[in-house]
């Protein structure tokens, strides 16, 4: 099968279609947002979540919220009054929510839960009123808090530290939060007659389930989307912007074995037994009041969560998101360029590589970094990370070595329209290849570059979004059509959701810090979707909306020819509870332009140049959260290559309110292939327990058995955070052989011992000590 493609074409209905969006949306603006006028206060006021405080008596009144969810054409019935003051230190916001103590849905008092799994209350403060970005602030009833940041107009990174405080009062019928946010936490510039900021007052409450706003959102939107926020006007002069330098000094200790095996005979080698051991600190620093300098020395990630493993049945690489602090705060201004598949800057290349030899990833140690970031006045956004690793060996030093390396990320971002940037990138990652041999140095570039601009649109009313972009890599060797491109244009309201992108990757383009999976190609990517809510009153007890949608992704080659169409429509149903149901089917086509075992399993391979057409359908559940036992479930049968397929994954989680939650998730893969190809059952199973025996002190442990990648895995990890901001960490991991390995024949027919089930592969205790100290 050969496809001409139609570029030309394409990029004319293309263009007209950006055009004809970005036209349109200057045509339906915002509704006029709500305004709040703020006082200064010159008493004390005492953060214990009881508002008889004087200032409270005469502070601004933000009240008559409106529902988001389940209309946005109501006023809430979960009324919430807020109140705002300040004073010379501090951003004053309480809160008075009206509800039953008996319906508070809280799962846990750890700190940042999971959007819409708790009740709570929430704030954006868009200091800069760019409509792009903003701060978050949430408390729930039980005094759970929860920071972030927003980015992109309405995209929530709750990966945001720093010091804030807030209490809250317990009533029968209602509760009452105060929150005191330092201004020096805070980023924002003094502009003369000009004394105000965007903001949002939210709630959210599962038992009805209702979300609610004090600007309005139309129910299509997020309830962070910065498009509708109101604005708050201090009637006095805000304190000018403090210096803000923290210091987060860090010591670690334990022990961890290894249990290597001769890759020939399997036979055990001698353990491996280990001190670890390590001190560096991390250090923030107000450059300016709104420009800050992140500095890590010997970073250390000991207590970051092991990564959630999947059966990974694709012929390229699996995306994992990146976990580490260091690397998530202000991400926004680095890992966003390009699209998801053609990303210049990936961090998890920092410090994370795979080893050759046993095929899992394994940590590079990272020796310091810096990241600047911030803006640096109104129009304009910067961001720059450096950082250096060390030399590491694979898990067998004689077969070979990752080099040291240092990586660099410049980006700059200028504001234009009201809510759109223009912006550019750089990458460069340089290996050290002094001490390498001739043959060694030709494994590795001596730098990769890539360098990009790419426009980002969003529309007054958040309706239309169109984003463009073009990279350039450059390496020693000079490579033909090493660019990549891209276009995509979204249209989203009540009821019509429409998506269009195109993206090419030169077959030269190379992005050693960025993750692209393949080159070579250009993709056309369409999601449409047709929303309808009913309007007899006995059907809409139940059912919020209903509506059909359609997904197709097309791959061709460069020269037109199709590798690849994955093709999906169905329907879907969206209950008054906020539960999901859909039933659809899907039509693929896929060419292998080179060999692959469909199991990922090391069997017989498919032979290269061939195709297939692959047909079935598939059923996915979603529940509400406001149930003590919920979760989801999905199911897809059908054709697979030249054989087929069932797919089956769950996930269940109960609630334990307040000490938390206990959760099983379990997926299974069976594939069948005519002989001589290879047939697999895959089991993947995940437990997991979250406790709080505290709002400091916090318990995980995550369990995984992977049949596919024959691993079992513990992960278990204790934490005390006995300061704002401060924590000691006691984390344990261990690693054995999920299945047994059997026997095989070496050397002279000799026969090795097989590999038992369960047998160890390494394991580890660490602990760990951070302190936030500021200067």
């Amino acid at each position: 099968m050969h496809f001409n493609f139609p570029f030309n074409d394409f990029m004319k209905y293309f263009l007209f279609f950006s055009l004809l969006f970005i036209q349109t949306s200057f045509l339906f603006g915002q509704s006029q947002p709500r305004v709040l006028g703020v006082k200064k206060t010159t008493q004390a006021i005492k953060i214990d979540g009881d508002l008889s405080d004087a200032p409270w008596q005469s502070a601004a009144l933000a009240d008559g919220f409106k529902q988001v969810l389940p209309y946005d054409t109501s006023l809430a019935k979960y009324k919430t009054e807020v109140k705002v003051t300040f004073d010379e230190t501090f951003l004053y916001v309480s809160a008075t929510c009206y509800q039953r103590r008996s319906e508070y849905i809280v799962p846990s008092l750890k700190r940042d839960p999971g959007n819409g799994t708790s009740d709570l209350f929430f704030i954006t403060l868009d200091t800069f009123k760019d409509r792009i970005n903003a701060f978050y602030f949430g408390v729930s009833p039980l005094n759970v808090q929860k920071e972030g940041l927003i980015v992109n107009g309405g995209e929530q990174s709750n990966f945001w530290d720093n010091k804030w405080y807030s209490a809250v009062k317990n009533e029968d019928d209602k509760w009452t939060v105060e929150m005191a946010i330092p201004f020096k936490t805070l980023r924002y510039r003094i502009i003369e007659g000009d004394d105000s900021w965007r903001v949002q007052f939210a709630r959210n409450v599962l038992a009805m389930p209702e979300l609610s706003s004090w600007s309005p959102i139309p129910r299509n939107f997020r309830p962070v989307n910065q498009a509708f926020s109101g604005t708050i006007v201090f009637e006095d002069k805000l304190p000018k912007p403090g210096s803000n330098i923290s210091v987060i000094p860090f010591i670690s200790g334990g022990y961890s074995e290894k249990y290597p095996r001769n890759s020939e005979t399997l036979e055990r080698l001698p353990t491996q037994s280990t001190l670890v051991k390590g001190i560096g600190f991390d250090a923030k620093i107000g450059v300016t009041p709104s420009l800050n300098l992140d500095l890590t020395v010997n970073p250390d990630f000991s207590q970051v969560e092991v990564d959630r493993q999947v059966t990974n049945l694709s012929r390229f690489e699996i995306f994992f998101p990146e976990r580490r602090q260091f690397f998530l705060e202000n991400s926004d201004l680095f890992d966003k360029f390009g699209f998801p598949n053609t990303r210049p800057f990936f961090s998890r290349r920092i410090g994370i590589a795979e080893d050759t030899v046993s095929g899992n990833n394994m940590l590079v140690p990272i020796l310091a970094g810096a990241r600047l970031s911030g803006k640096l006045n109104d129009k304009w956004r910067i961001g720059l990370l450096n950082m250096q690793t060390r030399k590491k060996s694979f898990s067998d030093e004689s077969k070979g070595f990752t080099p040291a390396a240092n990586f660099t990320v410049g980006t700059l971002q200028r504001r234009v329209l009201n809510r759109s940037y223009i912006s550019g990138i750089v990458t460069n990652k340089a290996n050290d290849l002094k001490p390498l041999t001739d043959p060694q140095k030709a494994n590795y570039n001596a730098f990769n570059r890539t360098a990009g601009l790419e426009f980002n649109f969003y529309s007054e009313n958040g309706e239309w979004e169109e984003e463009s972009y073009i990279h350039q890599s450059f390496s020693p060797i000079k490579k033909d059509d090493a660019t990549s491109t891209g276009h995509f244009v979204g249209f989203n309201n009540e009821n019509i959701d429409l998506n269009l992108g195109y993206m090419r990757i030169g077959q030269g383009f190379e992005a050693d810090m960025g993750y692209v999976p393949r080159n070579g190609v250009q993709m056309i990517y369409n999601e449409s979707g047709l929303t309808a809510y009913p309007k007899n009153k006995k059907i809409s007890k139940f059912l919020n909306s209903y509506g059909v949608y359609t997904t197709l992704s097309n791959t061709y080659a460069l020269q037109g020819k199709l590798y690849d169409r994955e093709f999906e429509y169905g329907l879907s149903f969206n209950g008054q509870d906020r539960s999901e149901f859909s039933v659809g089917t899907f039509d693929n086509y896929t060419y292998l332009p080179f060999s692959f075992d469909p199991t990922n399993s090391g069997g017989k391979e498919l032979s290269a140049r061939t195709n297939y057409r692959n047909r079935g359908w598939g059923v996915s559940y979603t529940s509400s959260n406001k149930y003590k036992i919920n979760g989801e479930a999905e199911f897809y049968t059908g054709q697979y290559f030249n054989g087929s397929f069932n797919s089956f994954d769950v996930s269940v989680t109960y609630r334990i309110q307040p000490l938390g939650t206990v959760s099983m998730s379990a997926s299974y893969n069976d594939i069948r292939l005519p002989q001589p190809f290879s047939s697999k059952k895959f089991l993947l199973l995940s437990p997991r327990a979250e406790l709080s025996f505290s709002r400091s002190v916090f318990f995980s442990t995550f369990l995984q058995y992977n049949v596919q990648a024959n691993n079992f895995n513990i992960n278990s990890r204790l934490q005390w955070r006995f300061k704002p901001v401060s924590d000691i960490y006691l984390v344990y991991t261990d690693n054995y052989f999920a299945e047994s390995v059997p026997a095989r024949p070496y050397g002279n027919n000799r026969f090795t011992a097989p590999i038992p089930q369960f047998a160890p592969k390494n394991r580890a205790l660490v602990l760990k000590i951070t302190y936030w100290l500021n200067v």
